[in-house]
């Protein structure tokens, strides 16, 4: 006779809840897509040279973002930090619109 494994009373769930997981969501996609503008501004001013030198401000802005919130996503992200991200990656996007 095999036994079963009785479930457990306190759910083992990784999310907060879906304004938790819509902000690490946003925050994914923002964190890309302004990597990516970075990237870009840099090949529009100085070509290979300038992806190099936006790869290492990319690196440092991540680093940063870390350090600030503790990890990449956490859990209780504020959402001012991925409104704050929203309006860098609009102001990024705006420059690259003036540049091109």
């Amino acid at each position: 006779m095999t036994s079963q494994p009785q479930p457990s009373s306190v759910p083992n769930s990784v999310s907060a809840g879906p304004a938790s997981d819509a902000k690490a969501f946003g925050a994914a996609a923002l964190l890309t897509f302004a990597s990516g503008m970075v990237a870009l501004i840099g090949f529009v001013l100085v070509h290979v040279f300038g992806v190099i030198l936006a790869i290492a401000g990319i690196v440092f802005g991540l680093v940063w973002w870390k350090e600030r919130h503790g990890q990449m996503l956490p859990r209780d992200l504020p959402g001012k930090s991925v409104a704050s991200l929203a309006v860098v990656s609009l102001l990024l996007f705006g420059l690259v619109l003036l540049m091109v």
